[in-house]
């Protein structure tokens, strides 16, 4: 087998099924009577702390590939970053039938009168062109370069995320300001990597080796 086939047939379905894991640990334990008093704060918890885990490593794969070397990594971006939305689907379809059943003029309201939940529609909104074009027929049709540029968008989504999850809770910040720090860090490598070949041709020295006196 070729290591095109193990990566399509192989380790893909493989990685699917562990994305699939938190859903059905959720699901069972729902089925189990193993959630909590509140069963729709558990929901709502899962589902949207999972799109934020997978829209970090949506966004780490590349600055991942840039410090190891490792391409092989970046092959699987765009799955996670389908799973990204789809566990961003089933947080906002929790929000808006298992908790608001739909009733639209009080969503509306919620939304103007709660920060957190304006960064989370937002995050959600910034995902969904992502998901939309994640196909290799409308990479064809867009274009390389507007593709790239249209899915620079992950980053404002997960900034949107962190927002939204900081804003949320209530006493223990820890957790969304972690996932705030690998943000920023995964930004820090994407603009070193975006400014050393430009400061590198502005260096005065004309060789590799920088005199050091």
């Amino acid at each position: 087998m070729t290591r095109g086939n193990r990566i399509r047939y192989v380790y893909k379905p493989f990685v699917a099924l562990l994305a699939l894991l938190p859903l059905s640990l959720l699901i069972w334990n729902f089925l189990h009577h193993n959630l909590s008093v509140n069963p729709l704060d558990d929901i709502t918890d899962e589902t949207g702390t999972w799109t934020l885990r997978f829209l970090i490593l949506t966004l780490a794969m590349t600055p991942f590939r840039h410090l190891t070397g490792w391409t092989t990594v970046v092959l699987f971006r765009r799955m996670f970053g389908l799973f990204a939305f789809f566990y961003g689907t089933l947080h906002l379809f929790t929000y808006l039938y298992l908790d608001k059943f739909f009733e639209w003029a009080d969503i509306v309201e919620d939304i103007g009168k709660r920060p957190f939940i304006t960064a989370g529609m937002t995050a959600f909104l910034l995902m969904f062109p992502l998901a939309a074009t994640s196909f290799d027929r409308m990479i064809r049709w867009m274009g390389g370069k507007r593709w790239k540029m249209l899915h620079r968008l992950a980053y404002g989504a997960g900034i949107a995320g962190v927002i939204h999850y900081l804003w949320l809770v209530k006493a223990d910040t820890s957790r969304p300001l972690t996932y705030g720090a690998i943000l920023l860090f995964l930004f820090g490598v994407r603009i070193y990597v975006f400014l050393k070949p430009r400061l590198v041709r502005r260096s005065p020295y004309p060789s590799k080796e920088i005199p050091t006196s």
